[in-house]
């Protein structure tokens, strides 16, 4: 059972109040500086300040196998963890030591043959108290949507977002930031123009707040828009500085990896990977990687290093940042666990990582979440 919130759908009607602010393509305002360099004591899963490293030369143990294509994952206190299954429409639980547990299943998903699905998935900052889980999913009739429910109840999902999505580039990626406002990545739904159009949401990165309205501070008054002129976004993480980097999938020469800022314009269609910027009116990509060797999804980032899986390169990649700069990356486990999806620093430090084979190939045990332990 689902429970609607129509004030907050995101219709054509609703989408005119950008274009009436004054701002023009490429216009930006700034955000309060605590809102982009804020303290990182949220959003565990996709940072980390551990004086510890995860040991990528150790042998992962190895927390759950045969899932149904893993896509989000959040960890629980008390170390376990809930994952998206993205084709079965239902969030896992799964922990060292027991079977993973069926805790909820979305309904109305719209599963099609290209990337949708139940994706993208993480914890209210307060989750001690009210026990809320975020989901982002493609929905039948057209919508993609962000929702939330109550972990161990039976209350309905509550729609708190809801706007138009393609047939593909769904993005999905859900994190709360350490400023406590909720992001998410729209890919463009293969309209490559919806990434320019600041009426539409897709091909975006959205700030809101836990309810699901724009967040204070956003660069485009009344509209949940924070960085726009993306192609297809499935990462998110900050630093301890509370910088923030996106991984984007290019189409047919680069993937990208971005230093995110509100407001700035990142070059699609007009551009893929690093070219001209118009005099400073679109931003480059920090750093690119040949579509082959990369695919990007998930990252994350532990101490100073940041963490990225491939899909169609099928390895681990690990960069250093140094004050917003990407260094010299360094592969891992290339072709070993076949195409990687979702990495994750967990509250103690150590690694997730999880395959994404099916359907194309799975391998016995397939899809399997891995843990590599820290130094």
């Amino acid at each position: 059972m689902t429970k609607y919130v129509p004030t907050l759908r995101w219709t054509a009607a609703a989408l005119i109040v950008v274009s009436i602010t004054g701002l023009t393509t490429g216009e930006t305002a700034a955000a309060p500086a605590s809102l982009v360099a804020a303290s990182s004591s949220s959003s565990q899963s996709s940072s980390s300040s551990h004086a510890r490293t995860p040991d990528l030369n150790a042998v992962p143990d190895v927390i759950a196998t045969d899932i149904q294509m893993p896509w989000g994952m959040a960890f629980l206190p008390g170390g376990d963890a809930l994952i998206t299954e993205r084709q079965t429409s239902r969030i896992l639980r799964i922990g060292p030591g027991h079977e993973p547990e069926p805790v909820r299943t979305i309904p109305d998903v719209y599963i099609p043959g290209g990337d949708g699905g139940l994706l993208g998935l993480d914890l209210s900052p307060r989750f001690a108290r009210d026990k809320l889980v975020y989901v982002y999913y493609t929905a039948v009739g057209g919508e993609s949507r962000i929702a939330r429910f109550k972990l161990d109840s039976d209350e309905p999902l509550e729609v708190i977002l809801a706007f138009t999505r393609g047939e593909n580039h769904s993005g999905g990626r859900l994190k709360f930031g350490p400023d406590g406002m909720l992001y998410a990545t729209v890919g463009d739904g293969r309209n490559p123009e919806n990434a320019q159009d600041l009426t539409n949401l897709n091909g975006k990165i959205l700030r809101v707040t836990p309810n699901g309205r724009p967040a204070p501070g956003n660069p485009f008054p009344h509209s949940p828009i924070w960085s726009y002129g993306h192609r297809n976004l499935e990462g998110l993480a900050w630093d301890a500085q509370g910088r923030m980097y996106a991984s984007e999938f290019g189409e047919d020469a680069v993937d990208e990896i971005n230093l995110i800022r509100p407001g700035r314009n990142y070059g699609w269609p007009m551009v893929e990977g690093t070219g001209d910027t118009d005099n400073g009116r679109l931003t480059n990509p920090l750093i690119t990687f040949p579509t082959a060797d990369a695919g990007p999804s998930g990252i994350a980032i532990s101490g100073n290093t940041l963490y990225m899986a491939g899909l169609t390169g099928q390895r681990l990649y690990t960069m250093p940042l140094v004050k917003g700069r990407i260094g010299e990356p360094k592969v891992y486990f290339p072709g070993v666990y076949g195409r990687l999806r979702t990495v994750e620093i967990a509250p103690d430090g150590a690694l997730w990582l999880t395959t994404s084979n099916h359907p194309r190939q799975p391998r016995e045990g397939d899809d399997r979440v891995l843990r590599f332990p820290t130094r």
